[in-house]
């Protein structure tokens, strides 16, 4: 499934390169302002060196400048692989559609093949932007704000650890509990849209017969079990949140506990405290990013495999090894000619 997807990508493969390295330097910059912010503070305002402050200031408005251009070219190329990949997925299918039998469309049907072209590529492609941006961002956060934090005290640096653990584990239970609420969201998708396609296309022996208020019920059957299974698994997502949350500030709050008789006690200075305290908060929202990104890709798995399906499906009908396309006197000959419904249905009649 993952080959026949990907290999969608085609001509957008440099752009899919390059934008994680863009969001990669982006991360590192952001990064890299709490330790001069930290030096501020210790080398600058307590030894009352001007210069020093003023040096390290403008270090960090360049540092934010080139963040803030990496995250524009990154942005920009993150929507333009993105967007080609969603263009080139509606296009391999709506190609291999038009080879299909009429079996083979049965197979899918009709409402199932119009979700696919549209809702099911939108998650994909929604999913691929985040791919190339927050799960190169999220994890180089992760590790550098770790890094960093254990460079500046490893003792203190341990709440990060047992955050990460209590955060990760809470996470994988929500996704093992949410993904299959997602995948069956799709079916109830392609029950929505053959409710509308059987009403647009019979809406005459609709009226004829005054089915309408029949038909307005059917129509509201399929959304109310759209609406139900949504319900279900964002109720499961959202909890997510407060938890973070929670995680986020008991951790502020240890760390300034212990950070503060740290300083009192002559172990750590005012600088370090604080690039800790900003560390916390990159640690804690690459954390938050994950799971978002957790998230999307349970949902765009469901995706994934309905689309590959109609990749991979082969046509019923195929031409002979060498077809005759001209028929110069327009006489055709049935010769030999058998038909049977469905394949393997029974024995071809004549």
């Amino acid at each position: 499934m993952i080959k026949t997807i990907f290999a969608q990508v085609k001509q957008y493969k440099k752009a899919s390169f390059i934008t994680p390295v863009f969001t990669a330097l982006e991360a590192v910059l952001e990064l890299l302002i709490p330790m001069a912010m930290a030096s501020i503070i210790d080398d600058g305002i307590q030894q009352e060196n001007l210069g020093h402050v003023f040096l390290c200031g403008a270090l960090m408005i360049l540092m934010a400048g080139l963040g803030l251009t990496f995250g524009i070219l990154a942005g920009r190329t993150a929507a333009y692989a993105s967007s080609g990949f969603a263009c080139n997925l509606r296009d391999s299918m709506f190609a291999n559609i038009q080879t299909f039998s009429f079996h083979n469309i049965d197979k899918f049907s009709t409402a199932g093949l119009v979700t696919r072209l549209t809702t099911d590529v939108t998650n994909l492609q929604n999913a691929y932007q985040m791919i190339l941006r927050m799960c190169v961002r999220a994890p180089v956060m992760l590790i550098f704000a770790l890094v960093m934090s254990i460079l500046i005290n490893p003792g203190l640096s341990m709440i990060f650890v047992v955050a990460i653990v209590i955060l990760g584990s809470i996470l994988f239970l929500i996704v093992r509990r949410s993904m299959p609420l997602f995948e069956n969201v799709f079916d109830r998708y392609d029950e929505l849209n053959a409710s509308v396609q059987e009403n647009i296309s019979g809406i005459r022996v609709v009226k004829a017969f005054v089915r309408e208020d029949y038909e307005k019920e059917k129509f509201a059957k399929a959304a109310e079990h759209i609406y139900e299974m949504f319900v279900k698994a964002e109720s499961l997502v959202a909890l997510n949140s407060p938890v973070m949350m929670f995680v986020v500030y008991t951790c502020i709050l240890g760390l300034s506990w212990l950070g503060a008789q740290m300083i009192v006690g002559g172990s750590m200075t005012t600088g370090e405290l604080t690039s800790m305290l900003s560390y916390v908060m990159s640690i804690l929202m690459s954390l938050m990013m994950l799971s978002m990104i957790f998230v999307m890709l349970t949902m765009s798995t469901a995706s994934a495999r309905r689309i590959a399906e109609v990749l991979d499906e082969q046509a019923d009908l195929v031409n002979p090894e060498n077809p005759d396309y001209d028929v110069p006197d327009g006489r055709v000959d049935f010769d030999h000619v058998s038909f049977a419904y469905g394949t393997g249905s029974g024995d071809p009649g004549a």
